[in-house]
């Protein structure tokens, strides 16, 4: 045994104890290799793309549903349908609508839309399966009665038994051509189909409308009908400058209006116009006494926001109810 400074060596110096009888720690040996890094190919980390945000429509439909739980279903179902329209809008392209100004003109003093069921950029394979997916989300969320949704599942399954329908449908629904004014739609459809074709069909028409607005000048129709696509306005927007613009329930297009001028009659007495609004003044009611309809707004002259429709249509329900409670209409 052999005494040494830091303890005593047995059998040599890999058995050194130290003056308190414990072995100390072992070290490594020092190679001048980094033992963690192998000779194995190690596997490349890509970078985490951020996420894209929301757009803000979306945002703002979760935060309604967060503030009124008791519009749940119906944001549901708006959300499920903004989804499936931008996710169709994006792969429709910009239609070339060969149309001359003098056309135009006669088709605006006339009251005639400018979009003719021609110019519509359909692809019917991607349309058939707008339409089934419409179809599903609405009978989801109780929307569209089962038997409806059945026959118009088998009508986009039908072949070339749809296009003939939607054409039809499209051109007594517009009247962009004059004769057209005297058509009907098909009587052997479901019930349910309207609703289905006007929001399967907007992702399509509101590209017609996108190349047109731009060609066209708004501020010459006095037509309570959409100067594009024909269809009735679902809804309206006070502008900063209190221009009341109406928004097409169909193609989501925009033209001005008198403010209180009934765009379904005509009727321009303002004494037998009622307006209502709500408490925040954000949304207001214009209902007309002579037909005895009525169309919702957005007062954006001192909102925060744009109008989004999408958003709106869901957060003034409360406002269908207060209307037809006064014997209104949609």
């Amino acid at each position: 045994m052999i005494r040494t400074e830091r303890g005593f060596l047995r059998g040599g110096t890999d058995n050194i104890i130290n003056r308190h009888g414990a072995h100390p720690p072992c070290r490594a040996p020092v190679t001048g290799y980094n033992q963690r890094v192998t000779d194995e190919p190690q596997p490349q980390t890509q970078p985490q793309r951020p996420s894209r945000p929301e757009p803000r429509e979306v945002a703002e439909l979760k935060q309604l549903k967060s503030d009124q739980p008791e519009l749940a279903s119906a944001v549901d179902m708006q959300l499920a349908l903004i989804e499936m329209q931008r996710r169709v809008q994006s792969r429709v392209p910009l239609p070339w609508i060969q149309a001359d100004a003098e056309w135009l003109r006669a088709q605006q003093e006339a009251g005639r839309p400018l979009v003719r069921f021609v110019d519509i950029p359909l692809d019917w394979t991607d349309f058939r399966l707008t339409l089934r997916q419409t179809a599903d989300i609405l009978r989801r969320h109780d929307a569209l009665e089962p038997d409806d949704h059945d026959k118009i599942l088998a009508l986009a399954r039908e072949g070339n038994a749809l296009e003939p329908v939607v054409a039809r449908w499209y051109a007594a629904t517009s009247g962009v051509d004059a004769s057209d004014r005297l058509a009907t739609p098909p009587d052997d459809v479901p019930r349910g189909l309207d609703q289905v074709l006007v929001l399967a069909l907007r992702p399509f028409l509101a590209r017609c409308a996108e190349v047109l607005t731009a060609r066209t000048d708004l501020q010459r129709s006095s037509h309570g009908r959409c100067p594009f696509c024909g269809w009735e306005p679902d809804f309206a927007v006070i502008t900063a400058s209190a221009e009341r613009r109406l928004i097409c329930g169909r193609c989501a297009a925009q033209w001005p209006f008198p403010p209180l001028t009934c765009p379904y009659c005509l009727n321009d007495d303002r004494a037998r116009v009622t307006s209502f609004a709500t408490r925040d003044g954000r949304y207001r009611v214009y209902a007309c006494d002579v037909c005895r309809r009525y169309l919702k707004a957005y007062d954006g002259r001192h909102a925060s926001r744009p109008v989004m429709v999408a958003v709106d249509l869901v957060a003034t329900l409360p406002l269908d109810a207060a209307a037809m409670q006064r014997g209104y209409v949609g």
